[in-house]
């Protein structure tokens, strides 16, 4: 891309290393003799030159030193040469998903450094721009390599749109109270009982996932009833708002008849604010609230000493 030898890479068939292209198009223009050069030269190295390992680790081949070059020293050091191969290991797995994903762009794009724009029939071609929707913040934008917004009908595609971003909401809505869940009370317990009925006091319960086995079926009925109304009566999703801005929810999301929160939309710029930094808090609630129910399954508790290994 930046430097070319000058004259013929091949002086019999006359062509010249400019005549090469870049990537994979080179393939169709290397003559026949020179793809017998390259296997014959390659078959050499493999059989004769570095047929097997002669030193204590991989890759540590007899007559080649540092950078693998023929007749160089060997390190001596042995600390020095284990941080070499070590370094040599690590860059070689990036240079194995860097040159995948280099030949992925030249077949997509037809260039070797090719701008994702000439990839014209990529799926997401077809779908409408989401770019300007809320949650779409940099530096990823609207992020959906997996092309599950690319429909040919744009007003199906704005629906399916709208109905994920409903369900972004309140998933990370949910992900938030539940992170407060779990640290809370870690620090704080309500004194007296939860269940005066079933002499179930707040301290029985224990924190995170063992508490499932401690709530009462009349608490998970309870539970579930009080769910069951605010999705169908308290925090109904009107189609004539915009998504999160709930019937019935005021500011931070809160049923107004809890906390006597003013119902309605506040003024554009304010609501398209604070609905942004709640979708990403959602995401960042939802992320957490995985990890800490995954060490809490893992280790038992959902305390400090759950990240302290």
């Amino acid at each position: 891309e930046y430097f070319r030898w000058p004259g013929f890479c091949s002086p019999s068939e006359g062509v010249k290393f400019a005549d090469l292209p870049n990537g994979f198009a080179a393939a169709a223009k290397i003559p026949g003799l020179g793809v017998l050069q390259i296997l014959a030269f390659v078959g050499t190295i493999e059989v004769f030159n570095l047929q097997s390992p002669t030193g204590k680790y991989a890759g540590d081949y007899e007559g080649y030193g540092a950078f693998g070059l023929p007749g160089g020293k060997p390190i001596a050091d042995v600390a020095k040469k284990e941080k070499s191969l070590l370094a040599e290991i690590n860059n070689g797995r990036l240079a194995m998903m860097a040159i995948m994903g280099m030949w992925f762009q030249n077949g997509l794009t037809g260039s070797a450094w090719g701008d994702w724009a000439l990839y014209t029939d990529s799926p997401l071609r077809a779908a409408p721009d989401f770019s300007k929707e809320l949650g779409a913040c940099p530096p990823l934008g609207f992020w959906d390599p997996l092309g599950l917004s690319a429909y040919s009908d744009p007003e199906f595609a704005d629906s399916q749109f709208r109905r994920r971003r409903v369900i972004e909401l309140q998933h990370g809505r949910v992900s938030m109270f539940a992170c407060l869940g779990y640290i809370v009370p870690e620090y704080f317990r309500w004194p007296g009982y939860l269940s005066p009925s079933a002499s179930l006091k707040f301290t029985d319960v224990p924190n995170g996932v063992a508490a499932l086995s401690k709530v009462p079926a009349e608490g998970w009925a309870q539970i579930g009833i009080f769910i069951a109304f605010l999705e169908l009566f308290a925090l109904r999703q009107d189609k004539d708002r915009m998504p999160g801005d709930l019937t019935g929810a005021g500011k931070l999301g809160l049923p107004f008849f809890l906390v006597g929160a003013k119902s309605g939309p506040c003024d554009a710029v304010s609501s398209e604010r604070s609905l942004n930094a709640e979708l990403n808090n959602g995401r960042l609630a939802m992320l957490a609230i995985v990890g800490m129910i995954s060490q809490n399954g893992f280790l038992g508790t959902t305390g400090p000493s759950m990240w302290i290994p």
